[in-house]
């Protein structure tokens, strides 16, 4: 073999070694693109499951104190306002902090009604409806992190050069922003 042969053997060895890493960083993209959108899923059904408790946690509650009326009004226009269509995981946060804070007060009011704490319907309500939060914390962080590693590939070198190339993005984090609802509610029983 000559040396230019060899050197063309190299060259070409060299470009196949730099377009399979291209490949697999192309495609690792795509996956956790692909990843971060699954779960972005995963959140929505909680949320929709959420949406769906509300109305009857309402009514029990309504049942109890029909004279709180501006409580549930407000609880409505946010449910409704939440279980809408989003462009975005962060708008989506600013709707279920206000859905978050809404249910807080009605939760409040509740706690000036013995008999309706007392009321088998309501406490199932309520652990559902705590049984859901769980699961949309739980969706929360995995979302996040699936954001994180996404993000984190996005903005290495080499990789962020794939990313440029072929219009890989950031991700939106699904963040709770109002310093009242990063509080847990005080609802005393």
């Amino acid at each position: 073999m000559t040396g230019g042969t060899i050197a063309l053997v190299v060259l070409i060895a060299v470009v196949v070694i730099v377009l399979l890493w291209g490949v697999a960083q192309y495609n690792g993209f795509v996956r956790l693109r692909n990843l971060v959108q699954e779960s972005w899923r995963q959140i929505d059904v909680e949320l929709h499951r959420r949406h769906d408790l509300i109305p009857n946690l309402v009514e029990t509650v309504k049942g109890y104190a029909a004279h709180e009326r501006n409580v549930f009004d407000e609880v409505t226009r946010a449910r409704a306002a939440a279980a809408g269509p989003v462009d975005s995981p962060a708008q989506q946060a600013v709707q279920e902090n206000a859905l978050n804070s809404a249910l807080g007060r009605l939760l409040a009011v509740a706690e000036n009604y013995p008999v309706l704490r007392a009321s088998e319907n309501f406490q199932q309500l309520q652990a559902e409806l705590a049984n859901t939060e769980d699961r949309i914390a739980a969706g929360r962080r995995f979302y996040n992190a699936n954001v994180r590693t996404l993000n984190t590939k996005v903005e290495t070198f080499p990789a962020n050069v794939i990313a440029s190339m072929f219009g890989f993005t950031r991700a939106e984090y699904f963040e709770v922003d109002d310093t009242q609802v990063r509080q847990a509610p005080s609802v005393g029983f």
